[in-house]
């Protein structure tokens, strides 16, 4: 399979509301991980941070240029490769111990990482085998209701478990947006993972119907509106309740 050149491996895209969208082409749209840059007068956060097969501070100029916050909405293998790059780490207290301990097995790299989910491969050395997340232990552990306040924008934790026990959206009053996580993103959403819970996931779901959103940027696939979000939602709901 052909490998890609570290320079070419991040696609960087700026949408509005001072958001960039950052990611990986070459993993197959199942697996690959939204990686979101957010302005703020005071700092700016990173909310995931992919797979770690490349440097995202190598080679995404956008995120070393000032004090920056890298939150993980959860830890799966694709949303905290990188996170070790960055000196402010956050994650939800009922995963902080996978942040600092990340193994094939609670990271899901386990069955998930083989060639197979690249359209083209890292540059060398990288090694489906061998991967692994490094390292990240977390210099900030966040509640439900915690605050991550950027200097004029202020995001509120919600607390999403039901995918993962320590899943967490992310939610700007002002703006309405959400960054949702993989709790809920418009594609096939993942229920069954070894610490899944459906109560959990029931609970966070009817949670997050009532919060007003008017723009979801989600763990997976591509960005939508209000409308949708509700739409998602509520045919999800619909249909666990047959």
């Amino acid at each position: 399979m052909q490998r890609i050149r570290p320079e070419d491996w991040y696609s960087v895209r700026r949408l509005d509301d001072g958001v960039t969208a950052i990611s990986e082409p070459y993993i197959q749209e199942f697996y690959r991980c939204n990686v979101w840059h957010v302005r703020g007068r005071a700092r700016d956060m990173l909310v995931d941070s992919g797979m770690g097969v490349v440097s995202l501070r190598e080679w995404v100029p956008l995120v070393t240029e000032r004090d920056l916050i890298a939150v993980a909405s959860h830890t799966h293998f694709d949303h905290i490769g990188c996170h070790h790059e960055f000196e402010c780490r956050a994650v939800h207290a009922a995963e902080a111990d996978l942040l600092a301990d990340p193994t094939r097995q609670n990271t899901l790299a386990d069955p998930y990482v083989t060639d197979e989910i690249f359209d083209a491969l890292p540059p060398e050395p990288y090694c489906s085998k061998c991967y692994a997340v490094k390292k990240a232990p977390a210099t900030r552990i966040l509640e439900d209701g915690d605050v991550i306040d950027l200097g004029d924008r202020r995001f509120e934790v919600i607390h999403t478990p039901g995918h993962s026990p320590g899943g967490i959206a992310l939610y700007e009053k002002a703006t309405e947006i959400l960054f949702s996580g993989d709790i809920v993103y418009d594609g096939p959403l993942i229920e069954d993972t070894y610490h899944s819970d459906a109560a959990d996931y029931l609970a966070s779901m009817e949670r997050l119907l009532t919060l007003p959103v008017r723009l979801v940027h989600g763990g997976h696939f591509p960005s939508f509106g209000g409308d949708r979000y509700r739409q998602l939602i509520r045919g999800w709901l619909d249909e666990k309740q047959k």
